[in-house]
């Protein structure tokens, strides 16, 4: 049985999280969106994914929230990254490369 469409490797969704918010602060319903039209909607968050996370990654200081108002006058709660989590995000991106570097060329590799 393959994986459902959507799965995501264990430990990407935190860098996805941190990465959406790198450009602005959001409230969880705007990062999953956001993360679902940058994967063509290949990765789809719901809230029970994406609220741990969150809580997560604000208890180890990464992202900070506060209550706004949002577009549509309602109260949500809005995520921002720390520079805490600016340094953590470009860490883990330098190391995804790596990986995912090095997981392409072996998926290319051919007997020689």
């Amino acid at each position: 049985m393959g994986k459902e469409k959507g799965d995501l490797l264990q430990g990407t969704l935190d860098m996805l999280v941190l990465k959406a918010l790198q450009l602005e602060p959001m409230h969880g319903w705007g990062i999953t969106e956001r993360i679902e039209h940058w994967s063509e909607s290949v990765l789809q968050l719901g809230q029970g994914t994406l609220y741990p996370a969150l809580y997560r990654l604000e208890r180890q200081g990464l992202i900070r929230s506060e209550w706004k108002v949002t577009e549509n006058n309602r109260r949500a709660r809005y995520y921002s990254l720390t520079r805490e989590g600016r340094r953590r995000f470009s860490d883990e991106l330098a190391q995804w490369r790596r990986t995912s570097r090095a997981v392409n060329l072996v998926l290319q590799a051919t007997m020689e």
